[in-house]
């Protein structure tokens, strides 16, 4: 099995990634290039968002945090859950854990269009975006890489 969550050192306790850059660099090689698009994805459909690095792990923020992603050793998990919208939580709910937090399998297509249409729903509810958000399906909208 793959380990995807960042290596650990030997002797000494690592310290934790300061930038999504490093928080990726860190991550094993194979989910490099998922973590990189989950992250294209989100800045594509919260363009005013400014990155962070938020319980250690990888968010976007406008007013408040609009989503988190990390990579796990079978999974990239969004947090936090989809509440509020009905088509959305629909659309979700065969990724989402215990506590509605969405898991993606690393083993699976991961369905980029629906982590943009979160995260522009995630953007409207924070109220800060000057834009009008459509969350809908558009023709451009697709998960293939």
């Amino acid at each position: 099995m793959v380990r995807f969550l960042p290596e650990k050192t030997s002797a000494r306790r690592r310290r934790p990634a300061k930038t999504i850059d490093d928080y990726i660099d860190r991550s094993a090689p194979a989910a490099q290039p998922i973590l990189r698009r989950v992250r294209a994805t989100i800045a594509k459909a919260a363009p005013d968002a400014t990155e962070t690095i938020s319980y250690g792990i990888p968010a976007f923020k406008l007013r408040r945090i609009v989503v988190y992603f990390a990579a796990f050793k079978e999974h990239i998990g969004l947090y936090p859950p989809v509440k509020g919208h009905a088509a959305l939580e629909k659309a979700a709910a065969p990724y989402a854990g215990e506590k509605g937090n969405l898991r993606f399998p690393i083993d699976d297509k991961i369905p980029y269009a629906l982590i943009a249409r979160i995260v522009k729903f995630r953007a409207a509810q924070d109220g800060s975006s000057t834009k009008r958000l459509s969350i809908r399906r558009s023709a451009d909208d697709s998960d293939h890489p």
